[in-house]
């Protein structure tokens, strides 16, 4: 009984501490997409979808360049956001309020000020560093799918008949 209580223990742990995944390689995809897929039809067949792991191989942080910031683009992004969220606000101040009208005007009003000084402030503390807005994202250069050895042949054999091959 204590061995399967420090099994349980340990399996718990392993979750909630990054530890490298095990297992064999048993099909590399260009795309996540295409590994999501892969395993997908897996899980449609049947298979023991918990022995697999995808795995993004040779990470990458790619930033795309949305477009120049400039300050009229700041101030009416600063608005806008600040106008949302002094909507939620209002909405919620107004369900307890009489007369809902009142809380929702302020609060579109008052979000708008504080979302276009709060955006001000951050891009001037910026000082002309970063004049470009961007997102960011994670990728990889390939994904792998690995599955533990116990079934690793029949997965791989699967994929090549549901012509999941690798790219």
């Amino acid at each position: 009984m204590t061995s399967a209580n420090s099994q349980n223990r340990g399996r718990a742990q392993s979750r909630s501490v990054p530890t490298p995944p095990t297992g064999w390689v048993v099909a590399s995809y260009a795309t996540y997409l295409e590994a999501q897929r892969a395993v997908d039809h897996l899980a449609d067949h049947d298979f023991p979808v918990e022995k697999v792991t995808i795995v993004g191989v040779d990470l990458m942080q790619v930033e795309r360049v949305m477009g120049r910031l400039s300050w009229g683009r700041v101030l009416l992004s600063g608005l806008m956001t600040g106008v949302w969220f002094g909507l939620f606000i209002g909405l919620m101040l107004g369900i307890f309020a009489t007369e809902i009208l009142g809380p929702v005007l302020f609060g579109i009003i008052g979000g708008g000020i504080f979302g276009m000084i709060g955006a001000a402030i951050s891009y001037a503390a910026t000082r002309g560093q970063r004049d470009f807005a961007s997102t960011s994202q994670l990728v990889a250069n390939r994904y792998d799918i690995l599955c533990e050895p116990d079934g690793a042949e029949k997965v791989r054999d699967e994929l090549y008949r549901l012509g999941m091959r690798p790219a």
